[in-house]
């Protein structure tokens, strides 16, 4: 049967009762056979890495901040604000992301923290997150069900070009809080967040609308570009982009509607200060095949795996070169996807071979 070129991504669309009808909705995933012992060897937690992972993180942070400071007369500040704001705006990114799973540290206040805070600085609401990343993991990459979707089809160039620049994250960051903080929730959200969070999700909305007033407030009552550019939206517009290339290399251009993560999850080979600041999420095959796997432990488990998943991608720049080329096809060919191979890999994918 043909598909339609065109996608509804909303959750209460005609493409939200495609995906039941599939079968694709809380569906059973294919998963490589890591050996019982083996596996609750690798999800047990740990404070230990986390601790030392988000101390550097602190310390890099607050050196950059005081080299600005020092060398604030001179042309050292647009370097140093560059490093400052990928710490800032896609190392936070990476966090929030990794301890809403409740996996980065063992102690659960350590990942509460963590968690509140990074939300803070890349400016993402942290009860919509939570229920929304849950959605992704459950239901990844399904039209109809996954809110996190960001490779939609066909492409739209110019959105995902200002995107790089976090302006259209940002504004509707800032719509979406103003519409909760009046006790109003969308109807795609009121899809995957439980009524008994409505209320919470109210409240967090409020706070945070008030500390972004307040950061934006301080500023300019002091006459301060340093403050504006150590905390609030200047630092986290300035270093999103990396962090958007990340998400894009994640999903983007791969298959929809499979119930493999290795045809519509991406595994690269990084470097270490890209692993630092991605927090590991570079093994993403991994992660979505066994979430609760702490990202410490994901170099362990890629080994174990790597022979039943497709090729790893060599680098960064490899990855998201077939992003672009397959998103710009995807402008004029929404159909199109790239497909990955791997040993044995099952013929599951549905309404993208049908």
């Amino acid at each position: 049967m043909p598909i339609n070129p065109i996608r509804d991504y909303s959750l209460t669309g005609d493409a939200r009762l495609a995906a039941q009808q599939a079968g694709l909705v809380s569906a059973s995933w294919y998963q490589t056979d890591i050996p019982r012992k083996t596996m609750k060897a690798l999800i047990k937690r740990s404070d230990a890495p986390a601790l030392k992972d988000t101390a550097i993180w602190f310390l890099t942070l607050g050196t950059f901040a005081i080299g600005i400071y020092v060398m604030w007369d001179s042309w050292w500040v647009a370097p140093l604000f560059f490093c400052y704001a990928l710490l800032y705006g896609t190392a936070s990114d990476s966090r929030w992301h990794e301890c809403s799973h409740g996996t980065a540290f063992k102690t659960p206040w350590m990942n509460s923290t963590v968690y509140y805070l990074a939300s803070f600085m890349v400016i993402r609401e942290p009860k919509v997150w939570k229920w929304s990343h849950a959605r992704h993991h459950t239901d990844t990459i399904v039209v109809g069900r996954d809110y996190e979707i960001m490779g939609h089809r066909p492409t739209r160039v110019m959105k995902h070009a200002f995107a790089m620049l976090g302006i259209p994250q940002t504004w509707g960051t800032l719509k979406s809080l103003t519409r909760h903080s009046l006790g109003r929730l969308s109807a795609d959200e009121r899809d995957f967040i439980p009524a008994s969070e409505h209320l919470s999700v109210y409240r967090t909305a409020r706070i945070m609308l008030v500390l972004y007033l307040a950061c934006v407030s301080l500023a300019i009552f002091m006459d301060s570009w340093y403050l504006a550019m150590m905390i609030g939206p200047l630092p986290a517009l300035s270093g999103v982009w990396l962090a958007y290339v990340f998400g894009l290399t994640q999903h983007a251009g791969l298959a929809e509607n499979v119930l493999d993560h290795r045809q519509n999850c991406r595994t690269i080979y990084m470097g270490p200060v890209f692993r630092f600041l991605y927090w590991n999420m570079n093994y993403h095959i991994e992660h979505h095949m066994f979430p609760m796997v702490p990202y410490h432990q994901l170099p362990a488990l890629h080994e174990l795996m790597k022979e039943d998943c497709p090729p790893v991608y060599s680098s960064t720049w490899s990855a998201f070169s077939e992003v672009v080329v397959a998103m710009w096809r995807q402008r004029k060919d929404p159909n199109y996807f790239v497909q990955r191979t791997a040993p044995a890999i099952k013929d599951n994918l549905t309404a993208e071979s049908s």
